[in-house]
């Protein structure tokens, strides 16, 4: 049985991950500032502290972990909190395994898809695009070099640029589902999206050698917010509103943060179909279909 060490793991994508890795027969273990189960072992980024045990005949780590990019405004301080979440702990596993010996299997990465930078454009991104000069672009960037550092130390490493997961339980979705739904801004921006069974799927693939190297996390189907919104609201049997929140009262309430809800384009996949991988949700309606049936 192979062990799989998971950083964010009690998080939405780790926690359907977690089931899904127990039930391929892999032994899951997690890192937590606070661990509780059996499972859990404890890390302290401030102090570079990492319990020795979650190493033990280690096969493969899955980097979830880092401070959420749409929790709270973006201050100065907020935004060096999100960048150093990310690639603190990065180097710190990097570090970890390199004092201690540990030849990793795999090492898979979440990013982002906010690598091409917050901008709704006509371009379609492909994972040959170069990061963008904003904010998101910078985060995603430096979170991807501090991954790939693993690489230069031949383990196959994976990086999954992610976007909108959705789920039944937690994340954008259930944040979406208001009583009237309607779109955010003008709704044209569109809204890259990927089932939370088909990105699990990927972090599966990637930790079997399947797949190997940067891949855009998301599904075939381009939506903006107004036809996702529509669909949306469809799929709840609640009523939709086409005139929706205006962009001066998001960027009110929620400062350049607001630049994440009212900006998008559109982002390609084709090298994870080319690499043979089949969604499971590769449609919008059918996404929406599975997780409002649970």
């Amino acid at each position: 049985m192979e062990n799989v060490l998971i950083t964010g793991g009690t998080g939405l994508i780790g926690s359907a991950l977690t089931t899904l890795l127990e039930k391929e027969g892999y032994n899951v273990r997690i890192l937590s500032r606070n661990p509780r189960a059996k499972n859990q072992f404890k890390w302290n980024l401030k102090d570079r502290y990492i319990d020795d045990k979650a190493f033990e005949n280690l096969h493969h780590i899955i980097h979830l972990a880092g401070a959420g990019i749409a929790d709270k405004r973006w201050t100065p301080k907020r935004k060096q909190v999100i960048i150093d979440s990310r690639v603190d702990s990065a180097e710190l596993l990097f570090s970890k395994t390199e004092s201690s010996q540990i030849n990793l299997k795999t090492f898979v990465s979440a990013s982002g898809i906010g690598y091409y930078g917050a901008v709704t454009t006509d371009h379609i991104f492909t994972e040959s695009d170069n990061a963008a000069n904003d904010f998101l672009g910078q985060v995603c960037n430096v979170w991807e070099e501090a991954a790939l550092h693993f690489e230069s130390n031949n383990i196959p490493t994976t990086i999954l640029r992610t976007g909108i997961v959705l789920s039944a339980d937690r994340g954008a979705l259930e944040k979406m589902k208001t009583p009237i739904v309607s779109p955010l801004g003008s709704g044209d921006q569109f809204m890259p999206w990927i089932h939370i069974d088909d990105l699990c799927q990927l972090y599966l693939r990637a930790i079997q050698g399947k797949i190997k190297g940067i891949y855009n996390a998301v599904a075939p189907e381009h939506q903006t917010n107004k036809s996702f919104s529509k669909k949306l609201a469809k799929s709840l049997g609640r009523p939709f509103l086409p005139f929706g929140v205006p962009a001066f009262g998001l960027k009110t309430i929620f400062g350049e943060l607001a630049i994440i809800l009212l900006t998008g384009s559109r982002i390609s996949c084709e090298k994870l179909i080319n690499d043979s991988f089949e969604f499971k949700y590769p449609k919008v309606s059918e996404a929406l279909e599975d997780l409002f049936k649970k």
